[in-house]
């Protein structure tokens, strides 16, 4: 993961921050481009990093941290800030409780202004809507499901890695770091490990 943060000229008034981002190390030439256009726009500050949107991103929380009352956040693509409209809305409400200001340039979002500020609460009212249909498939399946006798509920999520913690062990991992690696409690592995051994005993 690399990033950075371009300090460029400016005051101490109501800022332009940029945010880059491309997904890998070879996408050289788009995260370039994504910095010059946001330094041509007069963006103060860059934070800039090459990562993956579903993985941690330091330089992004930085970014979020950083702006205050005024501001205004600036990104060339909504998929170079958001992994979904569903973050949007995280990124968007954590913004509007700071008094800071959002300008997507691909969609033409500008909560500056009346109608950038309509088009930002439209994405914001679709992520809402797609929620509910999920939420409701969900439901109706469920009911389905425990109708037929099918419905087991979801699996504990240490015991869908158990079969993790079986090969990170017989690759010689202590339990105490297998829990940390894979985020489940000790007592998680040592019942996979216990479970392994009473069904590999004759």
């Amino acid at each position: 993961m690399v990033h950075w943060v371009l300090e460029l000229s400016g005051t101490e008034d109501a800022m332009l921050v940029g945010y880059a981002r491309t997904s890998t190390h070879d996408q050289v030439a788009g995260f370039e481009d994504q910095i010059e256009h946001l330094k041509r726009l007069g963006v103060e500050k860059v934070f800039a990093e090459q990562a993956s949107a579903v993985g941690d991103r330091p330089q992004l929380a930085s970014c979020l941290d950083f702006l205050r009352e005024g501001d205004t956040l600036i990104v060339t693509r909504l998929d170079r800030l958001c992994r979904s409209t569903a973050h949007f809305c995280e990124v968007f409400d954590r913004l509007e409780r700071k008094g800071a200001a959002i300008r997507v340039l691909d969609l033409g979002i500008d909560t500056s202004s009346p109608t950038g500020r309509m088009v930002a609460e439209i994405v914001v009212a679709v992520a809402a809507f797609e929620r509910r249909l999920l939420l409701e498939r969900q439901r109706v399946g469920i009911a389905a499901a425990k109708a037929q006798g099918k419905y087991r509920g979801r699996a504990p999520t240490a015991r869908r890695r158990f079969a993790e913690v079986i090969e990170l062990r017989r690759a010689g991992v202590l339990p105490a770091e297998i829990a940390i690696r894979l985020g489940i409690s000790r007592s998680s592995v040592f019942r996979a490990l216990r479970e392994a051994k009473a069904s590999a005993m004759p």
